[in-house]
C-alpha cells in the first residue's frame, strides 16, 4: 500500500506535522503495519490526537461501508469510517437520530469512539459509547476482536474515550432514536450572567433533552458570563406547522458556503468579537417564544460555513475545552472566565454545558458537571501561558481537559485530571505490548509510543 509524506494538521490548524498517510480502500487492509501508526477519520479532532510526527496514519475515510440497518429496532452497522452526515443521510428519512451527537455531523464514528463524545444532551442520556452496541478492534497484530459492554469488556472500556490508543476500530454496531419528524421544538432565554445562566441550565422549565448556552466569552463586570441558554427537543410530527407536516422526515438540502481562503489575522481581534457577541446576544436572546427548526441548524450551525477553521488564519486556534465537577462548578468558571478576561486574549465562541454521570470509559472526559469551550485564536506563547494558568485552575477544582480539544496539555497535568489512566494503562499493554498504537498528543501526555 502507498504512503505519502505530507504536513498535515488538526482541525485548529495547531500544530502542523509531517506524518506518513496510508489510506486503506477495504475494510480488510485496515492494519497496523508500523512500529508508530495512529487512525484518522475526519480530522477533527482540534490539536495533535490524529497527528503522528515521524510515524504513521492510517487515514479510515474509505473504510465507510453500510453493512446493515434495522429499521424496525434502530440498530445500524456500518464501518467506522462513516460519518454521522453519511449516518444522518441514511436514518432520518426512515424516523431514525443518533443518540448522541457532537456539533459537527462531519465525523466518523471511530473517531466518536476514540473521544467518546458527548452532545447536548448528555445530562440525560450520557456519551456516544451509551449507544454502541459493539465494535470490532483492529489490534497490533492483526487480529480482530468483537468489544462490547459483555464481551471484551475490558476492550471496549479501554478504547472509548481511549483516543485510538488501544487499536483501530474497523466496524460499528449501534442503537439509534426514534423520531417523528426531522425538526426540534427549541427555544430560547437570555441569561444575565454566569449565575442566572447556572440556573437555568438547572431549572427543569428551561431544560430539555438537549440544552446548551452560548456564552458571551467578551463580557465583564456584572454581565460576567452573560448567556442566551438553547433548549430543544425532536418534534412531533402532527405538531409541526402545516407546511411541512406532508413530509417530515424529509429536508431540502443545506447550502455550504464555504471560506475560501486564509482570513487575515486582524480580522478576530477584541474589538470585532466583542461587537459580534454583543450583537448575537441581542438576536438570539429575543426568541423567547418557542420556535420550530430543523435538526441541521440546530445540532451543527456552523457545519453551514464550509472550512471555518480558516476565520483564524494562517495560525490557527486552539479549542480549550474542560469539565470542573458540580459542587464548584459556579466558582471555577467564574474564576476561569475572570482570568481570560484579564488576559486581554480574544475569545470568539464560547459554549457551556451541564453533564451528567461519569461513564465507564477511563479515559473519558465527561463527569458529572460542567464544561466549558473556548475557542482562542493562536497568539504565540502568550495564549499557552494563558492556558497553563486555566489547567491551575481547572486541577484545584478537580476537573480536566478534552483530550480531543488538547493542543498543548503537560504530561503531569494529564495524570492528575485523568486518575483512572491506572487501570486503563495495563488494559492497553495488553492489547498493544509493543506501543505501536501511539500519536502526537500520547507521545506528549506520556501514554504510548517513545517520547
Amino acid at each position: 500500500m502507498k504512503t505519502l509524506s505530507k504536513e498535515i494538521a488538526g482541525w485548529g490548524r495547531y500544530p502542523v506535522q509531517r506524518c506518513e498517510l496510508e489510506r486503506p480502500e477495504r475494510h480488510a487492509e485496515l492494519t497496523a503495519r508500523s512500529a508508530s501508526v495512529i487512525a484518522r477519520g475526519q480530522g477533527r479532532s482540534y490539536g495533535d490526537a490524529a497527528l503522528n510526527e515521524g510515524g504513521r496514519i492510517v487515514l479510515t475515510e474509505r473504510i465507510n461501508r453500510f453493512a446493515a440497518f434495522d429499521t424496525t429496532q434502530g440498530i445500524i452497522s456500518a464501518e467506522a469510517g462513516v460519518t454521522l452526515a453519511e449516518l444522518l443521510a441514511v436514518s432520518v428519512p426512515r424516523g431514525w437520530f443518533p443518540s448522541v451527537t457532537p456539533g459537527t455531523q462531519y465525523v466518523s464514528l471511530g473517531g466518536c469512539i476514540a473521544a467518546d463524545v458527548h452532545g447536548k444532551n448528555h445530562h440525560h442520556d450520557g456519551a456516544f459509547s451509551r449507544s454502541v452496541r459493539e465494535f470490532e478492534l483492529v489490534s497490533a497484530d492483526g487480529k480482530r476482536l468483537r468489544c462490547s459492554p459483555r464481551e471484551n469488556a475490558d476492550a471496549f472500556w479501554a478504547t472509548v474515550g481511549g483516543m485510538g490508543l488501544t487499536g483501530i476500530v474497523g466496524d460499528v454496531e449501534m442503537q439509534l432514536r426514534s423520531i417523528d419528524s426531522a425538526y426540534i421544538n427549541a427555544r430560547h432565554t437570555a441569561a444575565k450572567d454566569l449565575e442566572q445562566a447556572f440556573r437555568f441550565l438547572q431549572d427543569a422549565e428551561h431544560d430539555a433533552r438537549y440544552t446548551v448556552a452560548w456564552i458571551d466569552l467578551t463580557s465583564r463586570g456584572a454581565a460576567l458570563g452573560r448567556s442566551v441558554v438553547m433548549a430543544g427537543d425532536h418534534a412531533a410530527a402532527d405538531a409541526l406547522p402545516r407546511r411541512l407536516r406532508t413530509a417530515p422526515l424529509l429536508l431540502k438540502p443545506r447550502g455550504v458556503r464555504d471560506v475560501p481562503f486564509d482570513m487575515p489575522g486582524w480580522l478576530l481581534n477584541p474589538l470585532t468579537i466583542r461587537a459580534f457577541n454583543a450583537l448575537y446576544y441581542r438576536v438570539a436572546g429575543r426568541k423567547r417564544a418557542p420556535f420550530v427548526t430543523d435538526y441541521q441548524t440546530f445540532f451543527y450551525p456552523l457545519d453551514a460555513l464550509g472550512n471555518w477553521n480558516r476565520l483564524y488564519g494562517r495560525r490557527g486556534f486552539l479549542q480549550y475545552q474542560c469539565v470542573v465537577p458540580t459542587v464548584t462548578a459556579l466558582a471555577a468558571l467564574q474564576q476561569l472566565l475572570e482570568a481570560l478576561a484579564a488576559s486581554g486574549h480574544p475569545a470568539f465562541l464560547g459554549v457551556l454545558k451541564r453533564l451528567g454521570e461519569e461513564g465507564a470509559g477511563q479515559l473519558s472526559f465527561p463527569m458529572a458537571g460542567y464544561t466549558l469551550a473556548m475557542d482562542l485564536p493562536m497568539t504565540g506563547p502568550a495564549l499557552l501561558k494563558l492556558l497553563e494558568e486555566l489547567d491551575a485552575i481547572v486541577l484545584r477544582h478537580g476537573g480536566r481537559v478534552y483530550l480531543a480539544k488538547d493542543a498543548r496539555l503537560a504530561a503531569p497535568s494529564f495524570r492528575a485530571m485523568y486518575p483512572r489512566l491506572e487501570a486503563w494503562w495495563p488494559i492497553k499493554q495488553a492489547l498493544d505490548p509493543d506501543g505501536v498504537f501511539s500519536s502526537s498528543l500520547s507521545r506528549r501526555l506520556s501514554i504510548g509510543g517513545v517520547a
